[in-house]
């Protein structure tokens, strides 16, 4: 572990810094947690876990058996990958209740299903992902770029401004609160214009040219290295409304399953999936269920239902591997996915309980 640390393959920006930081040799590098070499160094987690996959690889003679023509693979401790999850962090959703219930927010790295009815807030939800995706670091978020894959013809840019006029404000409260110089630096580059440009649309008008689009997604994030969520609103549609095969539909979404999954892991990106629910009917009643099929049921890692109550709005947790199932409360408002505020007391709520209230009748006696 003593190779000098300049032997590595990191770039030359990279290496100075943390040469002029004290870190000289592989050893120095690997005694450290990515957060503390994120801090120390001055750079971001993603780089700063960048460092530590590369000095660990070499140094652990991966490179000898790439050259010797065995084949390499991955190896890492449970260590390596709970620091890297905590190093990807989660996109928010600008619902505190929602992001607890997720463990955070909408995690990076994996695949997030989003069902519910026509009307009930999933596009809604995607357009305030996108934005919120490129939030800058200090202020708690990623600072990364966005993907929407449309296949509805569902996607309003005027609605998206709408959102982002109001994650910029809200950054903006932020940083004149506080005394961050950062935060008022990151301001002035965080506008609505900033947020269009970083948010990249496809649309696609059949399950061939989402099948494509899939395709090609692997190269556009390989020349896209800052886009930190992929959006595809919605997986359904397309299969559903252009394919009648249900076995070829069910093999298809099983490759496309797959190709999201691997894209997802190799690219630290969070991919976001709505889709429609259909009726499922039962010997005595009926209900409403995810579409596609159980088996596609697999494919995401977690699953979020939105749902009507009345004339209010759930969100369902169904399905997680670290979360436990909850429901919360939201609503759409002209910001775009918020919490639902509680009623602000009545002012009868402060006069004397055990006061009898005065009538009319009463009065005229």
């Amino acid at each position: 572990m003593q190779r000098d640390l300049g032997s590595f393959p990191l770039p030359p920006a990279l290496r100075a810094k943390l040469i002029a930081c004290g870190f000289q040799s592989a050893e120095d590098v690997t005694a450290v947690r990515t957060s503390e070499l994120s801090k120390e160094v001055g750079i971001s987690k993603e780089e700063a876990l960048e460092v530590l996959q590369i000095v660990r690889c070499r140094s652990s003679g991966e490179e000898s058996q790439q050259s010797d023509g065995l084949p390499s693979f991955r190896k890492c401790t449970a260590l390596e990958l709970l620091e890297e999850e905590h190093a990807q962090g989660s996109i928010i959703t600008f619902s505190s209740a929602l992001d607890e219930v997720l463990g955070g927010g909408v995690p990076v790295a994996k695949i997030m299903e989003i069902c519910g009815a026509p009307g009930v807030g999933k596009t809604q939800l995607s357009i305030q992902l996108v934005v919120d995706a490129q939030i800058p670091e200090c202020f708690g978020g990623l600072g990364g770029e966005s993907v929407y894959i449309d296949t509805e013809g569902s996607f309003v840019v005027e609605r998206v401004a709408e959102v982002a006029q109001a994650a910029v404000h809200h950054c903006h409260l932020i940083a004149e609160s506080g005394q961050d110089e950062a935060q008022r630096q990151a301001v002035e580059e965080f506008t609505v214009s900033s947020i269009l440009s970083r948010i990249y649309y496809f649309r696609c008008h059949d399950y061939v040219e989402l099948l494509a689009q899939a395709h090609l997604l692997d190269d556009f994030l390989a020349e896209h290295r800052k886009v930190r969520l992929v959006v595809i609103d919605s997986i359904a549609f397309p299969f559903r409304h252009h394919l009648e095969d249900l076995s070829l539909r069910t093999r298809l979404l099983n490759g496309l399953a797959q190709q999201l999954i691997t894209r997802a892991n190799d690219h630290k990106v969070a991919v976001v999936l709505t889709n429609q629910m259909t009726t499922r009917f039962g010997e005595t009643q009926s209900s409403l269920v995810p579409a596609l099929g159980e088996s596609w049921g697999h494919a995401a890692t977690t699953r979020l239902i939105l749902h009507w109550e009345g004339k209010l709005r759930f969100a369902s947790l169904y399905k997680s591997p670290t979360q436990k199932e909850a429901t919360v409360p939201y609503q759409i408002t002209s910001q775009g996915f918020r919490d639902v505020q509680p009623p602000e007391p009545s002012s009868s709520s402060s006069a004397n309980p055990r006061k009898r209230p005065r009538t009319d009748d009463q009065d005229g006696r």
